[in-house]
């Protein structure tokens, strides 16, 4: 059993109430241990088009390469959520489609559809939390998928029309260029304030938040 498994599954006990059941990690190529080689590239890490949650100037940007079917991604949505909660002034997040797994591209898409209309958090919501009903991997079922996202408040019939737009075909391939450029290999993927987390797991990523935090609040 790997050191990442292991991390996930202690994630996933401390999540139980969010993941409402067993979680199988994928062992995949896309789920390999952490490539702590990784580093940012400069101007590529957070581009005009990305999902901005929290404040939008916060001194401390966690940015998270995430796939919208990734496991592990959905394990870690509430702990991120909780370390912005503990501090709500002082951190965003930055999330980059990382598509790795089959049908994730359209998952970005009704994202991105949802951002049109003013939906993303609630949509993302939606997905992350019946993600194993509709992300099987080799199998998924999207139709369940854009379900999820209409009981969240999309306009899916207005959705569905724009998902294949140019706008939104450039910003997953300028997210997928950046996930290259940045040697992301598995999701979740985190940098903060452009400095990678190189040992993964939950209370690595709070120890390296709070560092910044409080390195931005001694120069305020």
């Amino acid at each position: 059993m790997s050191k990442r498994l292991l991390v996930i599954l202690t994630a996933l006990i401390v999540v139980a109430a969010f993941a409402g059941g067993a979680f199988l990690y994928d062992r995949s190529g896309k789920g390999a241990e952490p490539a702590s080689a990784a580093t940012a590239a400069n101007g590529t890490l957070v581009r005009p088009h990305s999902p901005i949650i929290g404040p939008p100037e916060a001194p401390v940007t966690i940015v998270e390469f995430f796939d919208p079917m990734c496991e592990a991604c959905r394990a870690f949505y509430p702990i991120v959520k909780q370390i912005m909660a503990d501090f709500p002034k002082d951190v965003r997040l930055v999330l980059r489609y990382t598509p790795f797994h089959k049908g994730a591209d359209t998952a970005v898409r009704i994202l991105e559809t949802a951002r049109a209309q003013g939906r993303f958090e609630p949509v993302l919501e939606a997905l992350m939390a019946t993600q194993p009903e509709w992300a099987a991997h080799g199998a998924p079922d999207l139709d369940k998928a854009w379900g999820y996202a209409k009981v969240a408040g999309l306009q899916v019939q207005r959705a569905q029309g724009e998902a294949s737009s140019p706008e939104i075909t450039r910003v997953l391939e300028q997210d997928i260029a950046d996930v290259k450029a940045n040697n992301v290999q598995q999701t979740p993927t985190f940098f903060v304030n452009g400095k990678p987390l190189t040992s993964f797991g939950p209370q690595q990523l709070r120890d390296l938040v709070q560092r910044e935090v409080d390195q931005a609040r001694k120069g305020s």
